[in-house]
């Protein structure tokens, strides 16, 4: 059977993607890119704004409309919250719930998941990786917090880890098949561990990987601020230890903060941030911010911005605030109009760029590690090869050989603000 695997939205459901994508080939299975060539197309939806509700309807129909014949099995947060609107879209053949979805590969092919002579797939699969440097692996479902605004507890249910040595034999195996970089994700990484009654449970996690892998770097996904100790930082004393922390922020109000049922304020996040910067030197922390939330008013967002300013992020995902279903938000009331949502949008988007080129400049002159990731196109002198810091600043050089899925020393030296990049000189032998 020839599969197209499609998501959208975050680096959880990338990761779920990926692994769907191994457990076919492990039975045989075609992965395609093309959509027109394939017999069956798995789509892992995102439900955490209307537009991604939206982005997930269009993408079904234009799977659709590149295969007619094609079966589409359709899962993640907008098929388990809104299946009915699903099931109606053409094509859609199957629907899995987001409980079910680690078992969605033996329920479409009929086949059970099972052991396989690990040598050829580990080969597949390095043939399969290039280009695909960096491995989302999961290692948490499901969410225990009630966050106002959002729907994932809704769609991924309760908090829950995966063990300790799966997650090790997952990251020896995708360093077998060529990935030098692992992404640990989960709806909620830092609670990973509380249903096995480990508060530490992340950072044993993160240790065992370390002493038990050779994978070049580790890097962690978004964090909410109140799970993480100082202590916490000591696991940056292993250089593969990623130089960068999201730490989603929602916003720079306390009084917003509350309504929203955030565990964290000013004083708390602003400590934490210091933290981090003293323990981790030249660490890139990022955020979300949602403006608009209900109630948000023009003083409350001043506060806000003021914060955000203050904290000197390296970049931030701003998302305009979404009513979704079954959460108290949308109950709210005093909602606020599109119009001053936009605005309050377009100014922090500014102040994100800004943000991203003051941190990246910081490093002008230095010689740091690049993961080289892709290929952007070609000219006269080389290849323009494509790749991030360890510290999450996206670089390019152009040089005479193709380095993907390689890490070199690279000579920081100006920021391209059109392209959003540090122009580097790789430091090759």
């Amino acid at each position: 059977m020839k599969v197209h695997l499609r998501m959208l939205g975050c680096r959880l459901n990338q990761s779920e993607i990926d692994t769907m994508a191994r457990q076919f080939r492990q039975q045989g299975h075609e992965i395609v890119d093309d959509p027109a060539q394939a017999d069956h197309m798995v789509v892992n939806t995102c439900a955490v704004t209307q537009d991604a509700t939206r982005e997930s309807r269009h993408l079904i129909r234009q799977l659709n409309r590149s295969s007619i014949q094609a079966q589409i099995t359709v899962t993640g947060c907008y098929a388990q919250i809104a299946p009915s609107e699903i099931a109606v879209l053409p094509g859609v053949a199957r629907i899995v719930n987001n409980l079910d979805k680690d078992q969605l590969v033996p329920q479409l092919t009929g086949q059970p998941l099972e052991q396989f002579e690990r040598e050829p797939i580990e080969r597949q699969d390095k043939a399969g990786a290039i280009g695909r440097t960096r491995a989302f692996v999961k290692v948490q479902d499901g969410c225990d917090n009630t966050c106002t605004f959002c729907v994932t507890t809704i769609a991924r249910g309760k908090g829950r880890s995966h063990a300790v040595a799966d997650v090790v034999s997952e990251i020896r195996y995708l360093h077998a098949s060529g990935y030098q970089e692992a992404v640990l994700t989960g709806v909620h990484l830092g609670s990973y561990g509380y249903d096995f009654d480990d508060r530490n449970g992340l950072v044993h996690l993160v240790q065992a990987i370390l002493d038990d892998t050779d994978i070049p770097r580790l890097r962690l996904s978004s964090l909410e601020p109140w799970d993480l100790s100082p202590e916490f930082f000591d696991l940056w004393s292993d250089p593969r230890m990623c130089r960068h922390l999201h730490l989603p922020l929602q916003s720079g109000c306390d009084t917003t903060l509350r309504r929203m049922a955030r565990r964290t304020s000013q004083v708390q996040f602003r400590a934490l941030v210091q933290s981090a910067r003293e323990r981790i030197p030249g660490v890139c922390i990022t955020t979300d911010v949602i403006v608009g939330f209900p109630g948000e008013t023009d003083d409350e967002f001043a506060i806000s911005e003021a914060f955000i300013r203050e904290m000197d992020f390296a970049g931030m995902h701003i998302f305009r605030y979404s009513k979704r279903p079954g959460t108290a938000a949308a109950r709210m009331r005093s909602h606020v109009s599109e119009e001053v949502k936009k605005a309050r949008s377009s100014r922090l988007h500014t102040l994100s760029l800004d943000a991203e080129q003051h941190f990246a400049e910081q490093f002008s002159g230095q010689t740091l590690n690049v993961l080289w990731e892709h290929i952007a196109g070609a000219t006269e002198g080389g290849f323009m090869n494509g790749g991030y810091t360890d510290n999450y600043i996206r670089v390019q050089c152009i040089h005479p050989r193709v380095l993907t899925n390689s890490i070199t020393p690279a000579y920081l030296e100006s920021y391209d603000s059109t392209r959003r990049q540090m122009t580097v000189a790789p430091l090759l032998a």
